[in-house]
């Protein structure tokens, strides 16, 4: 074991500390629900990076992943031609986000429903969720929820909407910090696109980093706000309740319809938020053209910069080296206010560009940024989760920034056991 690989342990333990310093009941925290939280990540996390046989597995779904994203250009080239043609290949007019990645999101979302619809990620989600119930103590409806998060998105409350009425509030920040910590399974061919020009075996690393996130984000959710009340479900294993669609074609059709209506969504907030962005950069940057001019000093002052000082601590101690820890911590902090689609689309230019030395910097980066833990997505997970009870608004907007806080604190603590892991001999390395 390198002194890497060590700095990324001892984050583990570090982020845990600091999560104690915002918990609301200190003396409420379950010492269960912290080791099984660590532990379920180390054993997976074992399984991918050093077991053979689990090392094979992940790159035999890696090589299945990036097929079924070969197979969804086959309808995006059909409807733009040679704009959908991927960088690197003969014709190609370059990367072109709107019309390459984007339209992967309505494929993907059809193949989730048509999955959906014959029962495999019912059952795939009820593993999950029985794991959580049995080993971390949680309720069923809060476990069940975790799971879904992990290939679903913010439709995943629907599968424990009967339950959300009389559920605590640890159980809410929960549901709530899940859903912004973890990726849905049909935006995961979308950045599989943006970044598998750079790293081929991306898809296996996003695949184990979404089962990573679940018990990283119960974990810290569990520390932040621990139950203090009696849930519902409490021990007990409940079932997905989800309406299906009557037929497959239904299933295909609804399965594409949502995934417009999270194209539109997606393009709209790109839009807003990194105009936004640049505006109040060009604000902040003249307000340090001023401070420059009375002082007689250069000022580089924006958004990014400062972001970029808050997040490279928590870089660093996830095993980022000295070297690249500068541009991991910048699109880190990029990703609160941007989304994550905008730092892997500036983690692909700066593995392509060769401005990242270390490839355990990839993989750590790859791993931390997979997560809706961004503000755009507060306003969705809030407002999603609001109008299914709207009862519990005012919960619901006040746990909102502790998930938001929360999901960051999960990314990390996965970044850093991806860290402890990577050994350099991986199977799922970029290749």
């Amino acid at each position: 074991m390198g002194i890497y690989n060590l700095v990324s342990l001892s984050s583990i333990f570090a982020l845990i500390g600091f999560l104690l310093i915002f918990s609301r009941e200190r003396r409420r925290i379950s010492i269960k629900v912290i080791v099984w939280g660590i532990l379920l990540q180390f054993l997976f996390a074992v399984f991918v990076f050093l077991i053979p046989v689990g090392t094979k597995l992940f790159l035999l779904l890696n090589d299945f992943t990036m097929g079924v994203v070969e197979s969804s250009f086959a309808g995006i080239r059909f409807l733009f031609g040679p704009l959908a043609i991927p960088p690197g290949k003969e014709g190609s007019p370059g990367f072109i986000l709107a019309f390459q990645a984007l339209p992967s999101i309505i494929f993907f979302a059809a193949l989730m429903e048509l999955l959906y619809h014959i029962g495999f990620m019912e059952k795939l989600i009820h593993i999950f969720a029985r794991i959580f119930v049995r080993v971390m103590g949680i309720s069923g409806a809060e476990a069940l929820c975790a799971s879904a998060q992990i290939f679903l998105g913010i439709e995943s409350n629907l599968t424990v909407k009967p339950y959300l009425r009389e559920m605590t509030q640890s159980e809410l920040l929960v549901v709530l910090t899940t859903g912004m910590a973890t990726i849905a399974s049909s935006v995961l061919g979308f950045y599989v696109i943006i970044l598998a020009p750079t790293f081929p075996a991306v898809a296996g690393h996003l695949i184990s980093a979404s089962i990573l996130l679940a018990p990283a984000a119960i974990l810290v959710s569990k520390i932040i706000l621990p139950e203090t009340g009696t849930p519902l479900t409490l021990g007990k294993v409940i079932k997905v309740e989800y309406v299906k669609a009557s037929n497959v074609i239904e299933a295909i059709i609804n399965g594409a319809t949502t995934g417009v209506r999270m194209v539109v969504a997606i393009g709209a907030l790109l839009i807003a938020f990194i105009g936004l962005i640049a505006l109040i950069d060009s604000g902040i940057a003249y307000c340090g053209m001023l401070v420059g001019k009375v002082f007689g000093v250069h000022v580089d002052m924006s958004i990014h910069t400062i972001l970029q000082y808050i997040f490279y601590p928590f870089t660093l101690a996830m095993g980022v080296p000295f070297e690249d820890a500068s541009a991991i911590a910048r699109i880190i902090g990029e990703r609160i206010i941007a989304t994550e689609v905008k730092s892997y689309q500036d983690l692909a230019i700066l593995i392509k560009e060769g401005k990242i030395i270390y490839e355990r910097s990839v993989v750590i980066a790859t791993y931390a940024l997979c997560g809706f833990a961004h503000i755009p997505s507060l306003a969705i997970f809030v407002g999603g989760t609001s109008s299914l009870v709207p009862e519990r608004t005012k919960d619901i907007s006040i746990l909102g920034l502790w998930a938001l806080f929360a999901s960051n604190i999960a990314c990390f603590i996965t970044g850093a056991v991806a860290g402890l892991f990577y050994t350099g001999g991986s199977g799922l390395l970029m290749k």
